[in-house]
C-alpha cells in the first residue's frame, strides 16, 4: 500500500527535475530570442529614421549577435552605412551584409501614408518650431498651432500684429527639414491677456531670465535653423547681452544669426564682431 505512492513520488520528483532543466533551457532560449528581436528592432528603427536608407527595401535578422542584412540600395555608400549602423548596436559582433548594390534600383516612392521615419521627422519639425515660438520675444504669447506633413508646415492661430505673424512664418521657414510654410495666422489686435502682460513685464525686467537660460535657447535656436551653421557659432551671455563668435558662410547667414538671437526672450542686445565670414 505504501510502495506505489513512493514510486509515484519518485516519478514525480524525476519529472520535476526534468521539468526544471527544460524550463531553464526554455528560459535561456526565450531570453536570447528577446535579445535578437530587440537588436533587430533597433537596427531597423535606425534605418527607418535615416534619410539615406528609409526608402530602401532592407531587411534585418539577428541570431546570437550576428546580423544578416538583405535588400537593395543604389550606392555602395548606403550599403556601408547600413553595415556600420548594425555594428553600432550593442551586442552585435558580426554582420553578414548581403545587401545588393544596384545602380538602377529605384527606392520606393512615398505613398499616401507617411512612413515611420517621415512621421518622426515631421514631429521633430513641429516640436522645434513650437519651441522657438515659445521662447521668442514676440511670439511666445501667440496662439499658434503648428502642423507638419512631409516637411510642409501649416501655421494657424492669432497674432496681435502683422509683424508677429510674419516673424512666426520666418522662424518656421528657417527650421531644419522644412520644405514650405503655409502661414494662416490671423492678425487679431486685441488687448494683451494677463499672461501676455506678465511676459512683457518679465521682458522689460530682463534680470528674471538667467544668462545660462538665454545661452541655451540661443544655441538651440541656431541649431534648429536650416540657414545657419549653428554648430560653428559660439554663444555667451553676460547680463542679457549675447556675444556670437565663430564662422558663417556669408553676410546673409550672419544677419540671420543675429536676428534669431535677438528674438530670444531676455536678450538685451547682440554683439557679433567676432562672427566672421
Amino acid at each position: 500500500m505504501i510502495k506505489q505512492p513512493r514510486q509515484l513520488l519518485l516519478a514525480a520528483a524525476i519529472a520535476m527535475a526534468l521539468g526544471t532543466t527544460s524550463f531553464g533551457a526554455i528560459a535561456a532560449t526565450a531570453s536570447q530570442e528577446v535579445t535578437n528581436a530587440r537588436q533587430e528592432t533597433q537596427i531597423w528603427t535606425t534605418y527607418a529614421l535615416s534619410p539615406y536608407l528609409r526608402a530602401n527595401d532592407l531587411k534585418v535578422t539577428v541570431e546570437n549577435g550576428k546580423a544578416t542584412l538583405t535588400g537593395h540600395v543604389a550606392e555602395d555608400v548606403n550599403k556601408d552605412l547600413a553595415n556600420e549602423i548594425a555594428l553600432g548596436v550593442k551586442g552585435i559582433t558580426e554582420v553578414d551584409n548581403q545587401i545588393v548594390v544596384d545602380a538602377d534600383y529605384q527606392p520606393a516612392k512615398p505613398g499616401t501614408e507617411r512612413s515611420f521615419g517621415e512621421t518622426i521627422d515631421d514631429a521633430s519639425i513641429t516640436a522645434a518650431i513650437k519651441s522657438k515660438l515659445m521662447w521668442g520675444k514676440s511670439t511666445d504669447g501667440m496662439s499658434t498651432n503648428v502642423d507638419t506633413k512631409y516637411g510642409r508646415v501649416t501655421l494657424r492661430g492669432t497674432a496681435q500684429t502683422a509683424a508677429e505673424r510674419d516673424l512666426a512664418g520666418r522662424i518656421a521657414k528657417n527650421t531644419q527639414g522644412v520644405v514650405a510654410v503655409d502661414n494662416q495666422i490671423k492678425v487679431n489686435a486685441l488687448k494683451p491677456t494677463m499672461a501676455e502682460s506678465g511676459k512683457n513685464m518679465a521682458d522689460e525686467a530682463g534680470d528674471d531670465i538667467s544668462d545660462s537660460w538665454i545661452t541655451t535657447k540661443v544655441k538651440s535656436t541656431l541649431l534648429y535653423s536650416s540657414n545657419v551653421a549653428g554648430t560653428a557659432i559660439d554663444v555667451t551671455t553676460n547680463n542679457g547681452v549675447v556675444s556670437l563668435s565663430g564662422q558663417v558662410n556669408n553676410g546673409a547667414e550672419r544677419d540671420l544669426a543675429i536676428e534669431l538671437a535677438q528674438n530670444v526672450r531676455g536678450v538685451k542686445s547682440v554683439q557679433s564682431k567676432e562672427l566672421m565670414f
